[in-house]
């Protein structure tokens, strides 16, 4: 049987070194935890900005139809501004 004898030294060099692992284990763990909690609400920013994106997209969708509204109602006020002059013309002939 071997007798493996340290020194006060020695030994409180191993419970010196065995304290640093502890405390590097534990900030290891503790950075560890930071990362998932930022990773995780990185996702659901990442989350909310595509639902916005998408979002952005379904009322774009319909951009097209704009232009070919606008023609739409301008002609609509040159009918109506037609008819205003008609009325206009017709309405100084019955008057008078």
């Amino acid at each position: 049987m071997v007798v493996l004898a340290l020194t006060s030294t020695q030994e409180n060099l191993w419970w010196g070194a065995i304290i640093a692992g502890a405390v590097v284990v534990i900030a290891v763990a503790a950075l560890l935890t930071i990362l998932v909690m930022l990773v995780r609400s990185i996702e659901q920013r990442v989350d909310l900005i595509r639902s916005t994106l998408d979002q952005a997209a379904e009322n774009t969708a319909d951009t097209a139809l704009i232009a070919e509204t606008a023609q739409r109602v301008e002609a609509v006020l040159n009918e109506g501004l037609e008819h205003h002059l008609f009325l206009g013309r017709v309405l100084e002939k019955v008057r008078s």
